[in-house]
């Protein structure tokens, strides 16, 4: 069986009709995963509730004024952190209980010692310490991470981001921690216009993969082939968390690379054949039909 840690909470972190991270995109994609064939392999896991001692693992990543304002943001009624990051009354909340639920996931990964998906939002891979930005408001990737460093027989912890968009959040909040490597695929240049190759973090543990617009599998592959997975199969991760974003689908208008849904399950069998124990994780994907098929294709070849 495989965990899918999802609640309807989620939904009601409202964005706004015609803002590209919508609630919709969960619905189309546990409508998807409901009717595959291997629907019975799937055990949806209900986050824990949000607890006090969840605050003490956000804090590590996140500055407390940060955290104070957009908490204030929402209790007054919402607003914006940018031009791109609408709060709602309960995004604070479901922010938490995003947090909760990537917590989760990396006890279920843990402890199962196989994969497990969080379908979660908001997204935060763009949240850095001190601010929200491009729809995230907390670091889910990261603070996930520094969770499980703090758990028995975690010593070293990967990150892979294969969200179209630089994980600027991300690298910037784990990229001193000689215990946890970072790699982003991302186009470049696009929002947020950070990633470049030559950044390497403190202790050669991070590496950044810039393609071209119109960049396809056939860029993609020999990345991954050659750079991507001794990377990772060198740093010898104990826990691999993937920040799973889609927009990197000819389909999706928020970038200009031409992935197709099969290309994640291809992805997917490469980071098996590093470790069966990933974490995956919700980031970006805004076209609901080839989101949804993307995801069916992640979690298929997990239940293979």
């Amino acid at each position: 069986m495989l965990p899918i840690i999802y609640s309807d909470e989620f939904l009601d972190h409202i964005t706004g009709r015609y803002h590209p991270e919508k609630p919709e995109r969960l619905r189309a994609i546990v409508k998807a995963l409901k009717t595959t064939n291997f629907a019975e392999q799937i055990e949806w896991v209900n986050p824990q509730p949000v607890k006090p001692e969840l605050m003490s693992w956000i804090e590590i990543a996140h500055h407390h004024t940060y955290i104070k304002k957009l908490k204030d943001i929402a209790s007054s009624g919402g607003g914006y952190l940018d031009g791109d990051t609408p709060i709602s009354p309960r995004s604070y909340d479901v922010a938490l209980l995003a947090v909760s639920a990537w917590l989760d996931g990396v006890n279920e990964v843990l402890t199962r010692e196989n994969p497990a998906f969080v379908l979660a939002r908001p997204p935060g891979h763009h949240a850095e310490r001190d601010t929200g930005m491009g729809f995230c408001l907390f670091s889910n990737a990261a603070i996930a991470a520094l969770y499980a460093l703090q758990q028995p027989g975690v010593n070293r912890v990967a990150i892979l981001d294969w969200d179209v968009h630089h994980g600027n959040g991300t690298q910037a909040i784990v990229e001193t921690h000689s215990q946890i490597a970072y790699c982003s695929l991302h186009q470049y240049p696009a929002y947020p216009g950070t990633g470049k190759a030559s950044e390497k973090g403190l202790h050669n543990n991070v590496l950044n993969l810039p393609l071209p617009p119109g960049s396809d599998i056939i860029s993609y592959q020999p990345l991954w082939e050659s750079l991507i997975l001794p990377f990772l199969t060198k740093f010898e991760p104990d826990l691999l968390i993937v920040s799973a974003g889609y927009d990197a689908l000819a389909d999706d208008a928020l970038a200009s690379v031409n992935l197709q849904p099969e290309d994640f399950g291809l992805f997917t069998e490469y980071c098996l054949g590093i470790t069966r124990k990933i974490l995956f994780g919700l980031e970006g994907g805004y076209d609901l039909q080839t989101l949804s098929k993307s995801v069916v294709a992640t979690i298929e070849r997990c239940c293979i």
